[in-house]
């Protein structure tokens, strides 16, 4: 039988009485597992079919699977190295298809690191319109950047910034915002004995104030008629049910959406909010439970008035750059499609910046659209980004697929034999799946593959 912590169960025993053994089971069971599916890069169709992990579907999202094989690596994997899929918990799948993003809107996601619910946004833009992921700790905003690349994600701009800076920095702007709220991890236990360690009820209450100034940044980020989803991990009221309450109570301009259409998990519990003004209703919160096949998550929905008060638009339109002659050639020659791109320089790399792009700001900007590479000596050199962003676009490719030796090889750092790439610069693709670049000389593909990605031991 898992243990929980003695502070945990005894709350959650009060507040569910005779339901908590059936919510909570099962305790002794394996944490659940999940991909979610890059649709950037393929469908679940075909992740299913011919990537030979074993899956079976989801009941949170229609992009994700449950992974059956308790010991598989799936990060090893081919695909994951292409971003075709993203490791993910189940029930993590959740938050992000509730915001109702398509393509063309401004979509922020606050706590994004390290990376899973982005992608999922950026999916639903499907390049088109702009993502801002943020994330407050440098480390985790250095991996926040890196899935994102991995993702081929081309309109993100990636922040290491206070909420309260980006929220008077951008006041308005965005159409939807994600709070995937920093919490005290309740819904990890079974899966991170570390969040067990750690936990205590002065944890949840700093979460809880954490949680709340968040959103009061994000209320002021959200436009007029747009959407902000609180989600968490946790099952802590002051995190949850009590938290949406009292964001309600604190911002007028915003009413609570009803999710109890969502098709998944069940509504919120009314005794975890007792308080709470007739603005909200926890029923109309979602809550995944472990009894529902994932670790724990909840949901609240809200959503500012179309009649709220539109602050000013902000800054002046991002200044765009003249591309060096080193990237002009070497476009024209591997990716004519971009030659005309917009860009602007950042220290000595040339940036592929969104069409839809962000004012001008003081904020701390960890990457705008994709880095295309650099002029060294009077050659371009590029980057591994520009690979994984445009790669299967290459007029020079070096073509792979899941059964050939040479796939596992690649991954490690090796060299190759090149079969399909002329000399020079190529994208390396598994199955049409960027794999980074190399440069075919004497009839091998050297490799350029970042060495702190490769599939070692």
């Amino acid at each position: 039988m898992f243990p929980f912590p003695a502070a945990f169960e005894q709350r959650e025993r009060a507040l569910l009485g005779p339901r908590f053994e059936e919510l909570f089971t099962p305790r002794t069971a394996a944490p659940a597992r999940g991909v979610t599916v890059n649709t950037l890069r393929c469908t679940p169709q075909r992740l299913a079919e011919l990537s030979g992990l074993p899956l079976a579907p989801s009941p949170f999202c229609r992009e994700a699977f449950a992974l059956t094989d308790a010991d598989l690596r799936p990060g090893r994997h081919p695909w994951h190295h292409a971003g075709a899929f993203y490791v993910q918990e189940p029930s993590a799948a959740a938050p992000a298809a509730l915001l109702g993003v398509r393509p063309g809107l401004f979509v922020a996601d606050l706590c994004a690191a390290p990376g899973g619910k982005s992608a999922q946004l950026a999916a639903a833009l499907a390049g088109q319109g702009l993502l801002l992921a943020n994330e407050y700790d440098p480390a985790r905003a250095s991996v926040l950047r890196q899935n994102l690349e991995r993702m081929g994600v081309t309109n993100a701009v990636v922040t290491n910034e206070d909420t309260a800076r980006l929220a008077a920095a951008l006041p308005g702007m965005f159409d939807r915002v994600l709070v995937d709220a920093p919490c005290s991890g309740e819904g990890m236990f079974r899966k991170e004995a570390a969040a067990a360690a750690q936990y205590s009820p002065a944890l949840v209450g700093h979460c809880a104030a954490l949680g709340a100034s968040i959103l009061d940044a994000a209320a002021a980020l959200v436009k007029p008629g747009g959407y902000l989803l609180l989600s968490t991990c946790t099952f802590a009221p002051q995190e949850d049910e009590a938290q949406a309450a009292a964001f309600l109570a604190r911002h007028p301009a915003f009413v609570q959406c009803d999710l109890s259409a969502c098709g998944f998990g069940r509504p919120g519990e009314e005794n975890r909010a007792p308080a709470a003004a007739a603005a909200f209703s926890a029923a109309g919160c979602r809550r995944i439970w472990p009894a529902d096949g994932g670790e724990g998550h909840f949901m609240a929905l809200l959503q500012k008035r179309e009649d709220a008060p539109a602050p000013p638009r902000p800054g002046k339109p991002w200044r765009t750059g003249k591309p060096p002659k080193e990237w002009l050639d070497f476009a024209k020659d591997l990716f004519p499609f971009l030659a005309a791109a917009p860009g602007c320089s950042a220290g000595d790399f040339w940036m592929l910046l969104p069409a839809a792009a962000l004012p001008e700001t003081k904020l701390h900007i960890l990457r705008a659209g994709v880095p295309a590479g650099r002029a060294v000596k009077g050659r371009f050199e590029p980057a591994h980004a520009l690979f994984m962003a445009h790669g299967a676009r290459c007029r020079n490719r070096e073509e792979l697929t899941l059964a050939d030796p040479r796939t596992a090889a690649w991954l490690r750092g090796e060299e190759i034999p090149a079969q399909t790439a002329a000399p020079g610069w190529c994208a390396v693709l598994v199955d049409g799946l960027p794999l980074g670049g190399g440069k075919v000389s004497g009839g091998r593909v050297k490799n350029h593959y970042p060495k702190a990605l490769r599939n070692l031991g």
